[in-house]
């Protein structure tokens, strides 16, 4: 029988673990929107103030209006709810941004109306039910999700279908790119020779439990009741149970579709995504391959299961399984990147666009207010009280570290490092 490490274990750091991974999201959710605005400029009053028109148009694209609801709700999506937070002169400069995107997607949308790319109903209503079951989210919680995004069935749906639509152009024009030939794929490899290492790791599954609430179904939604299933389910590992089986069951992660699988990771990405401990534990010898180690980590609890370890560097060659094949699919992708790319920037070029809120930036350069709402900048001075009184506890601490994910480089906002699990 493989060990299994107790789970009872790790119940005491969850709570710290968790509100760091909830205070460091909220700052980066806000550094995003923040630095997204900051290269771009303002519009009046009349673009960017409280009193916006959500029926009024930000601009055509050959006639065809782009709402400002729209552009809103983009704002909404990019700020995650924080948009009350900005001054006037950063949410205009958001809502600038927001639009050049709505720009050239309707761009590119009305060319594939023209090439015949647009999808059937049956085709996006597939695509819809997919988006539902990949996202592991129950009904409740994923229209919960949607209406926070400012998204109503209508409008989502529609997003899904321009989102296929172009989907559909780009593989259409980028369809007629050849395979590359075994001189430019021998010379690409030996060009990229670092690249083709498979760098000591392991493979893992996991089982993941999330203490917050999503929705209907939800059986833990407590830190307690999250401990409490977390138990029950190493006791099933240890009667024998199957890994994947129950991932597939009561994981509350996309990954569960796998049946857990996270596939490998390098000893470098679980120092990043996991700590230096889990990575320690999981390339020592002494940890069997086949044994659990629950972890928790960004206000979850993973149970991961270590399926495979690589303790030294393979240099892998083209005639290496898979090598080859992924010369091919890097070099054919990156032509598709700068056709796709081009083919926009001509679309764009071809195109008739009227940017209202960008000529309202040329004709009122200078009624924005960079001042931040009050209640914003009290926040703020709030957050950096809390956050001297924390660096001057932790001064005499030598082994004091940041937050996980949290950049030390002064001035450069908050950063966020994912696992891409």
């Amino acid at each position: 029988m493989n060990e299994i490490v107790n789970f009872e274990g790790v119940k005491a750091t969850v709570q710290n673990t968790r509100n760091k991974f909830l205070n460091v999201t909220f700052l980066a959710l806000i550094s995003i929107a923040l630095i997204g605005c900051k290269s771009i400029g303002s519009t009046d009053t009349t673009a960017t103030g409280s009193n916006v028109d959500p029926n009024g148009a930000a601009a055509t694209v050959n006639g065809k209006a782009i709402k400002m609801e729209e552009v809103e709700r983009g704002i909404k999506q990019q700020a995650q709810g924080q948009e009350s937070k900005l001054s006037p002169l950063e949410l205009a400069g958001a809502r600038l941004q927001v639009l050049g995107g709505l720009i050239q997607n309707e761009v590119l949308y009305q060319k594939a109306e023209k090439e015949g790319t647009v999808p059937k109903d049956d085709d996006v209503t597939a695509e819809i039910n997919r988006s539902k079951t990949t996202s592991g989210l129950s009904a409740e919680k994923f229209d919960e999700q949607m209406k926070q995004a400012g998204l109503d069935e209508t409008s989502y749906r529609e997003n899904i279908k321009k989102v296929l639509a172009v989907k559909n152009l780009i593989d259409k024009i980028t369809g007629k790119i050849e395979p590359p030939k075994d001189s430019e794929i021998d010379a690409f490899y030996n060009g990229n020779k670092a690249a083709f290492v498979n760098k000591r790791g392991v493979k893992l599954a996991a089982i993941v439990i999330d203490p917050a609430n999503n929705g209907e179904g939800d059986t833990t939604t407590t830190e307690q009741e999250a401990v409490i299933r977390g138990n029950e389910i190493i006791k099933q590992l240890q009667q024998g149970q199957n890994f994947a089986d129950i991932a597939r069951e009561k994981s509350e992660d996309q990954s569960r579709l796998q049946g857990g699988d996270l596939g490998y990771v390098t000893e470098d990405e679980l120092k990043q995504n996991f700590s230096p401990q889990v990575a320690t534990t999981l390339m020592n010898e002494k940890f069997p391959i086949g044994n659990v180690l629950p972890v928790p980590m960004q206000g979850k609890f993973f149970i991961l299961k270590l399926q495979e370890r690589k303790l030294n560097d393979e240099n892998l060659t083209l005639e290496s399984p898979g090598v080859r094949e992924k010369v091919i699919e890097q070099l054919i992708g990156a032509r598709k990147q700068l056709l796709s790319q081009s083919y926009a920037a001509i679309a764009m070029n071809e195109a008739k666009i009227e940017n209202f809120l960008a000529q309202k930036v040329v004709s009122n350069p200078n009624e924005l207010s960079g001042a931040r709402p009050a209640s914003a900048q009290d926040e703020n001075t709030n957050t950096n009280t809390n956050s001297a009184v924390n660096a001057n506890t932790s001064a005499g601490n030598v082994n004091a570290k940041p937050a996980a994910g949290v950049s030390q480089t002064p001035n450069d906002g908050a950063k966020v490092n994912s696992t891409g699990k």
